[in-house]
């Protein structure tokens, strides 16, 4: 577009028929919010300025809104989508000769690419207004659009509908682009005359229409994206939608998805080709996944960075994690927070990491548990392994060095240091640093004695 234009998102409503204490546009949908996934698809038509019209809950909504680096207005009643409007007239005052585009707040399944030729036809047609419709199988829930055999056209929402304008089945779908000059002249003629009392946007369509500005409906072919999300299970609906898009997108990238249908993949989430993903598979929050890795069923991972080549088998937890290339992890492992997995490291079955840092080539084949810790290169943990490393105040460090040997059944008493190449005997509790190249062991003798109880007879 040769003349910038000004974006106005319309999320100050509760959104009652969620039932819930929180504002509808900040329910997540695959780690974004509702409010995030418009102000995305705003901000990639670029715009001069984007603000957002707060109401309920608007200092968590402002919060949101901050980090995404747009303005606010605040809407102290919620009197309908003109009154929302009308809170932002100062902002319109100062660029009156230019054009705003008006969403509700509730679209996010909407993109830029879909809104761009409704940006197109307006500037080539030098409309007042040009605002988005659809056509919907089922249309319930949305404004219908009233066309006349003079060219007028209106929007009617459904509760003041007649039956047989009901039936309509193009929508309103809550996309606005008008002359900011024309909206503010409009704005206070709108009136609340209707069953729900309050001020509709929509009604400035007839009101234009009848002063004979020029005013167009767009109707956009991409209705699967016009979603109304009144309650919860049309959030479910559009979440689902939004799912199957991230698999799509995926799948185009180069990566195998065994089974879409079980799939979770946040939308952020950035997976390199030739990896391979099973069912039942949840990523989620910030990540990234690299290029021929494998992710067997029910794995789960949360923000966390995975290298190339890297198997995680079936079962395992992975949170704020980060897994270098050639890596093995599981299955049933559970990698906990700021845990880092070197360069061809292996953790096996019920094998659990918390705060640790695990050496090339290392190895924790199965049922040990390794806490603030730092094992260094080409160790092997055994089985039943334990580091001690709260003491019920405070946390301790354990330090393997490079190719030491840790029997099966040891525990670690931190803070403690196994040095170079050092062996630590099976079934050893280790609570003095072991020098390097030596063998650290801690039993008592094994005591044998006759076994003077009889067994009772079972009767």
């Amino acid at each position: 577009m040769k003349k910038g234009f000004l974006a106005l998102i319309l999320a100050a409503g509760k959104g009652t028929r969620f039932k819930s204490e929180k504002a509808k546009v900040l329910f997540p949908m695959l780690g974004k919010s509702m409010l995030n996934l418009v102000i995305d698809c705003i901000q990639g038509l670029k715009p001069e300025k984007a603000c957002v019209v707060v109401g309920h809950q608007k200092d968590e909504v402002v919060k949101e809104a901050s980090l995404l680096k747009v303005h606010y207005v605040y809407q102290k009643e919620q009197l309908g989508t003109a009154h929302a409007v009308m809170a932002a007239r100062n902002i319109l005052l100062k660029d009156r000769d230019k054009d705003v585009l008006i969403i509700n707040g509730d679209l996010p399944l909407i993109r830029s690419e879909t809104l761009k030729p409704l940006l197109d036809s307006h500037r080539k047609k030098g409309n007042s207004l040009t605002f988005l419709t659809a056509e919907l199988e089922n249309p319930t829930g949305f404004g219908r659009i009233i066309r006349s055999e003079h060219n007028m056209i209106k929007v009617i929402e459904e509760k003041d509908a007649t039956p047989s304008e009901r039936k309509i089945k193009e929508i309103n779908a809550g996309v606005y682009l008008f002359k900011i000059k024309d909206l503010l002249e409009a704005l206070p003629k709108v009136s609340n005359q209707n069953k729900k009392s309050e001020y509709y946007l929509t009604d400035i369509t007839e009101i234009l229409s009848q002063e004979g500005k020029k005013i167009g409906a767009f109707k956009t072919s991409h209705s699967e994206e016009i979603i109304g999300i009144n309650d919860r299970y049309e959030l479910a609906m559009a979440i689902e939608a939004l799912r199957e898009r991230k698999i799509r997108s995926l799948a185009q990238r180069g990566v195998t998805i065994l089974d879409p249908s079980t799939a979770w993949i946040d939308l952020d989430v950035k997976i390199g080709r030739d990896t391979t993903i099973y069912s039942s598979v949840i990523i989620e929050g910030d990540c990234v996944v690299g290029t021929q890795c494998k992710l067997y069923p029910f794995v789960h991972i949360i923000d966390s960075r995975v290298g190339k080549r890297v198997k995680v088998l079936s079962s395992t937890m992975i949170e704020e994690s980060v897994i270098e290339d050639d890596a093995q992890v599981g299955p049933f492992a559970h990698l906990r927070p700021k845990t880092l997995l070197r360069k061809g490291s292996k953790i096996g079955n019920f094998v659990e990491t918390k705060n640790t840092v695990f050496g090339r080539r290392s190895k924790a084949g199965h049922l040990t548990y390794l806490g603030d810790s730092e094992v260094e290169d080409e160790v092997n943990i055994g089985a039943g392994t334990i580091t001690c490393n709260y003491d019920g105040i405070k946390k301790h460090k354990t330090t393997i060095k490079k190719g030491a040997f840790i029997g099966s059944g040891t525990e670690l008493v931190a803070p403690v240091k196994v040095g170079k190449r050092a062996y630590v005997g099976a079934g050893s509790t280790i609570t003095k640093n072991v020098s390097p190249e030596s063998l650290a062991v801690t039993r008592s003798n094994q005591v044998e004695k006759p076994l003077r109880i009889k067994r009772k007879k079972r009767k």
